[in-house]
């Protein structure tokens, strides 16, 4: 982690008028039909990526904007305005590029890194059924081979499955005895041997959470991200997505108040309640933005400082996510009371709806966060990792 977010950057406001060109003339036009469809943002995905969006917190030398946590929070909530679904595939890219960078070599760089600005994709896959919530966990193992290592496991949920460039993937490591002795390897997605499941879900029917098998995958050694238990390091300092999800769901919930506000504006505006629920919406969205900017700037001197992530700022992030999650779902709520049966028709508002659900169950699902912000709170022990070895 060097040098991205010490260069010159763009305001706020100018990445705002440049993110937003984007979204108007390729991401919003897409949106109801990549829903209709269950189609991957593979378009939309180029776009950003052609336009250096992808690459967003890489220095320049790799093709990136070297931009900071406000700029990319900025982007995601923009992009999830119009599409919650893409706004998810670009997250859970970022979350990718950041291992690698932060955790990989300059070889990695250059071949997995610098075709971002080529509308190339990575992803993360860690989630495996054995170990549910806690997607920091795995059961399954990397296997010694000849020049490298033999992947033999299923991920049970891999975000822009099937039509990712290559995956990010946690397994223990060969030799491994205990649940924090982990280690990430960078997978080719062309390889033979890598099947996908189908994704046909309640919401956010673009984004191709389904599961990934790994059957006889070979990895090359040059392709293990840092060294052999690098893992738990790994899962310890990852925030990226996180924070991206957090402002995912906080995009989604103005994208579904600003249709509720123009439905209002035609016709429910004149009664009082109606006037009431919209204020009460506008004053969860405003403090979710509000703290959203409050947890970037800890997260950029966080960055610069080279330390592991504080556990405070680590259970900070799955209190925003929470909120946020539970924010748009309620501001859905209150947008379907506001549009009456016409928001309950098929559409815009219709689709946000549906979307907003995912929020409460995706990793680290709702309940599983908030049993790791109660455990600091009362001053439990909050490890990610359990004691015993493995049986």
């Amino acid at each position: 982690m060097t040098t991205a977010m010490k260069e010159a950057k763009p305001s706020l406001g100018e990445v705002k008028v440049q993110i937003s060109k984007i979204i108007d003339l390729v991401i919003r036009p897409n949106a109801d039909r990549i829903d209709r469809e269950g189609e991957f943002p593979s378009e939309n995905l180029k776009a950003l990526g052609e336009a250096g969006w992808n690459s967003i917190l890489l220095p320049k030398e790799l093709g990136g904007l070297a931009l900071d946590y406000f700029a990319y929070g900025l982007v995601v909530r923009e992009i999830a305005k119009a599409c919650p679904s893409t706004a998810l595939v670009y997250t859970m890219n970022i979350g990718a590029t950041l291992i690698i960078y932060g955790y990989g070599n300059e070889d990695q760089w250059h071949r997995w890194l610098k075709p971002l600005r080529e509308g190339k994709i990575g992803t993360i896959a860690n989630s495996e059924r054995a170990t549910g919530g806690q997607h920091w966990l795995s059961e399954s193992r990397a296997k010694y081979t000849d020049g490298g290592y033999l992947l033999n496991f299923e991920k049970s949920f891999a975000t822009s499955s099937g039509y990712a460039n290559f995956y990010v993937v946690q397994t223990r490591s060969p030799k491994s005895e205990v649940y924090s002795d982990l280690s990430y390897f960078i997978v080719d997605a062309k390889q033979d041997g890598i099947e996908t499941g189908t994704w046909d879900a309640l919401g956010v029917r673009g984004n191709h959470s389904s599961p990934i098998s790994l059957n006889n995958i070979f990895v090359d050694q040059r392709d293990l991200i840092g060294e052999e238990g690098t893992g738990k390091r790994i899962v310890e300092n990852s925030n990226a997505y996180i924070f991206g999800l957090g402002c995912a769901w906080t995009g989604t919930a103005i994208g579904i108040f600003n249709e509720a506000v123009a439905f209002a504006a035609k016709a429910s505006g004149k009664h009082q309640v109606v006037r009431n629920q919209l204020a009460s919406a506008k004053i969860l969205i405003d403090s979710l933005c509000a703290w959203q900017n409050d947890i970037a700037s800890r997260l950029n001197n966080w960055y610069q400082s080279g330390q592991p992530l504080p556990d405070e700022l680590r259970t900070t992030l799955f209190e925003f996510k929470v909120h946020a999650s539970e924010t748009a779902n309620q501001v859905a709520q209150i947008s379907m009371d506001v549009a009456g049966g016409f928001g309950y028709k098929k559409g815009t508002l219709e689709r946000l709806y549906r979307d907003s659900r995912a929020g409460i169950v995706m990793g680290p699902s709702n309940n599983l966060a908030r049993e790791l912000i109660g455990k600091q709170i009362v001053g439990i022990d909050t490890s990610l990792w359990p004691e015993k070895n493995e049986q």
